[in-house]
């Protein structure tokens, strides 16, 4: 019986999997940087990095609003929260988001010199 509710759990799932649509990047990034030629399409990289840079900061500084709730008033959330895993987690999302923040900034800037000093 138990077998037969999680082989059903897990078509349900692979069912489901299927339909959804991966999300897709508005831009693909391997062949633009590959085609980049002129300052425009440089410039145009480098706004692409910038607006990604200002996404993940926005993540970041959304972790860092989490994590101040949660000190303030631990007690609002479940027990599973406490004792420092749900505390380190933010901080590592904090750090992951910044450092995508500063690769992307540097791509952007790069990109900019790029642009510069193309035809």
């Amino acid at each position: 019986m138990k077998v037969r509710i999680l082989l059903a759990v897990l078509a349900m799932f692979g069912l489901l999997a299927s339909c959804a649509e991966p999300s897709r990047h508005p831009m693909d990034m391997s062949v633009a940087v590959q085609s980049a030629k002129t300052g425009a399409d440089h410039q145009a990289l480098a706004d692409h990095y910038e607006a990604v840079a200002r996404d993940m900061e926005n993540k970041a500084e959304e972790h860092r609003q989490i994590l101040a709730e949660f000190r303030k008033d631990p007690h609002d959330y479940p027990r599973e929260y406490k004792g420092g895993s749900f505390e380190a987690h933010c901080k590592r999302l904090i750090d992951i988001y910044e450092r995508a923040a500063a690769a992307n900034r540097d791509m952007a800037e790069d990109h900019r010199q790029m642009a510069g000093g193309a035809r």
